[in-house]
């Protein structure tokens, strides 16, 4: 059997007729080549969102069952499209939804995180010398229900598959050339990457970095799946996502910057100081399924009382405001307040924690700009600072220059 290559083309990628056709083409190119094509495909350019909004003009609050159906429905349009566009160009190609492709999830609609897959249809179709084109973005729970991945899902999909099907590796292919040193939208001299770690990448993508979905990373490097980010509409080499063992490493050093405008931040104030209550907050965001990230407790003042705040995506922010004014008086809590006009800038690179001097210049550059931190989280990879959303670009642009990032820097 042909050695497999999965590749996956986002919804700007397949956004009209002529964009499908080139993807097919680009597909029938690795297939001639020698390999055995596996394309999974997301929406066509925005329409899983006008989906969205349509539901969202017949009900208020569209229950989530229902919702995952009619999102599925995007990318069963893209793959259809795709293998109509292979066949018309003399080579043979099915489409297959998530379901048919063998790809299991669990009931959590909207959210669904892969339990299994079982490629047998897909290796039978190969065998048969097919291009197979899969929904991303979608799977089947154990009531036999569709139910979709969450934002950026069809990542997940096709990393999903290049692991099980064992692929040689495993193509992404966007609307920008490679992974770069920031945002090339709003840092104009940012830099594209030839390579980044799984880890850093992984930091990039929680981060707020659009390129890829950070489940799809988790599940890279667990499997070890080599991943290229690269245009679909230019022919030029794009960033290589592998360990962190192929990029040398000798010192600290600065790789890329993430920019986050998609997440609030909540605080419980004035909550008595006493054992237990971060964990009561926690439980009650979990029981809601809430994510929670920068995490901050405030010293305790005199009264014994004092502030916890955290961040959360902004599609979360009135579901995480509910639950915590629910629990608010029980923990005898003054109010709780929620901001929105915030951002989160990050700082990835390596070695962090053994190099103070890095944290140092990011706080040394937001002060000289004069811009204020509200919230700060580090590790030994990353720097998260929360600031004013009407500093966040500026934010991003000084400590890009800062570091030396900018085409012609160290990588």
């Amino acid at each position: 059997m042909r050695p497999i290559l999965v590749m996956k083309f986002g919804g700007t990628s397949v956004a009209d007729p002529e964009k499908i056709q080139l993807a097919a083409a680009r597909a029938i190119a690795a297939r001639k080549a020698g390999a055995g094509v596996v394309v999974v495909v997301s929406a066509p350019g925005e329409m899983t969102d006008e989906l969205i909004t349509l539901a969202h003009r017949v009900s208020k609050d569209p229950d989530a069952r229902e919702l995952d159906a009619l999102m599925a429905t995007g990318e069963q349009i893209s793959i259809a499209l795709f293998a109509i566009a292979c066949r018309d160009r003399g080579v043979p190609a099915i489409s297959l939804t998530g379901p048919q492709a063998g790809i299991y999830a669990d009931d959590r609609h909207t959210r669904s995180t892969i339990t299994a897959i079982k490629p047998d249809k897909i290796r039978a179709e190969l065998k048969a010398g097919k291009i197979v084109a899969v929904a991303g973005f979608q799977g089947l729970n154990a009531k036999a229900d569709i139910t979709t991945l969450g934002r950026g899902g069809s990542d997940l999909s096709a990393v999903a598959l290049a692991a099980v099907l064992k692929a040689k590796g495993c193509e992404i292919f966007t609307d920008v050339k490679g992974v770069y040193t920031a945002d090339p939208r709003i840092v104009a001299d940012a830099r594209k990457l030839p390579s980044i770690s799984y880890e850093e990448m992984l930091e990039l993508a929680a981060s707020g970095a659009q390129v890829m979905q950070a489940r799809s990373i988790e599940v890279a490097r667990r499997f070890g799946v080599r991943i290229h980010v690269r245009s679909a509409f230019h022919e030029v080499p794009g960033t290589w996502i592998v360990p962190a063992k192929e990029i040398p490493m000798e010192e600290a050093v600065v790789s890329s910057l993430a920019l986050d405008k998609g997440e609030v931040r909540l605080s419980i104030v004035e909550v008595p100081d006493r054992p237990g209550i971060a964990a009561d907050i926690l439980a009650r965001l979990a029981e809601r399924d809430i994510p929670a990230d920068m995490i901050v407790q405030s010293a305790p003042t005199h009264a014994g009382v004092n502030d916890i705040s955290f961040m959360t995506p902004r599609s979360f922010a009135a579901k995480a405001k509910a639950a915590l004014e629910s629990l608010a008086g029980e923990l005898k809590a003054t109010r709780v307040d929620i901001h929105e006009q915030v951002a989160k800038v990050t700082v990835v690179g390596t070695g962090f924690r053994r190099h103070a001097k890095v944290a140092a210049r990011v706080f040394g550059v937001l002060a000289k700009n004069g811009i204020n931190i509200q919230m700060i989280s580090t590790s030994d990879l990353k720097i998260s600072c929360v600031v004013d959303q009407k500093h966040a670009e500026p934010a991003l642009k000084a400590l890009h220059k800062a570091f030396g990032l900018s085409r012609g820097g160290r990588r």
